[in-house]
């Protein structure tokens, strides 16, 4: 399931395609949105914001298209006009001269205004992204030690999206594990060594995932530029202790972890 890294870079795959670029065609599945078909046709993408798994989409105009990709959705980049054979169902278009934006099987879309945006739920629910640069450790660290988030145990927190959005199960393993921290403990237990660590990483991992996974640089240590160190690595040795990497079950999520070390 994607986290907040891969929808920021299928944000910014969009933009490359059609940002600052006047739309020539709009298209929406949905009825209550065709009405904005027409009023789309010239106005320009001047940016996409992500906020975890939600995309707001600018337009010149001042509209904003909040849209979220659920379980199922996925965006596509297509050069203009062509229609690619999918068994996806599309939900909306946008094209310019040159090319196309697709989003195929996502439901929860909608139109707003700035007074509509300042308002909608799922925003007033998810706090502040990883990946928005504008967000220090610590701000990281103050959310940490705050009334609302300090008595709860990492397993959950680290899977609550209004504590951070954009974190989702393989970045809470992999921060746990470079913080040497088990998933029961609590910010509240920490010393202000471990508080600094852990606010470090929180964001420095999903900022690292989001500008380099998948990326190879043949002269580091195993290839990839961000690797796995614990994630899907059952029963293997962990490379910091030499501790087997043991699975387990965490807030309904498969959490991977070395108990020699993660204490």
């Amino acid at each position: 399931m994607p986290e907040g890294p891969e929808i920021r870079r299928a944000a910014d795959a969009l933009e490359a395609a059609i940002k600052g670029q006047p739309l020539t065609d709009a298209w929406f599945a949905f009825e209550r949105l065709k009405a904005f078909e027409p009023a789309l046709v010239g106005q320009r993408v001047t940016h996409i914001e992500t906020r975890g798994k939600a995309m707001l989409t600018h337009f010149s105009g001042g509209l904003t298209l909040y849209s979220h990709n659920q379980l199922y959705g996925v965006w596509g980049v297509v050069n203009a006009g062509e229609e690619p054979q999918t068994t996806r169902v599309l939900r909306m278009r946008l094209q310019t001269a040159t090319k196309a934006i697709l989003l195929y099987s996502a439901s929860d879309i909608d139109m707003l205004t700035p007074e509509q945006l300042a308002t909608q739920p799922f925003l007033q629910r998810v706090g502040p992204d990883v990946l928005d640069p504008t967000l220090t450790e610590a701000d990281v660290r103050e959310r940490l030690l705050s009334k609302r988030f300090r008595q709860r145990q990492f397993s959950g927190l680290l899977l609550d999206q209004a504590f951070l959005a954009g974190l989702g199960n393989y970045l809470r393993v992999e921060i746990l594990w470079a913080c040497g921290l088990a998933a029961t403990h609590k910010a509240s237990q920490l010393t202000d060594e471990q508080l600094g660590n852990l606010a470090h990483e929180l964001l420095a991992i999903p900022r690292l995932s989001w500008q380099t996974r998948g990326q190879v640089d043949e002269n580091k240590h195993h290839g990839a530029l961000f690797r796995f160190n614990v994630f899907h690595r059952e029963g293997k040795a962990c490379e910091r202790c030499g501790g087997v990497i043991e699975k387990t079950m965490m807030s309904s999520r498969p959490f991977y972890w070395c108990p020699q070390c993660q204490t």
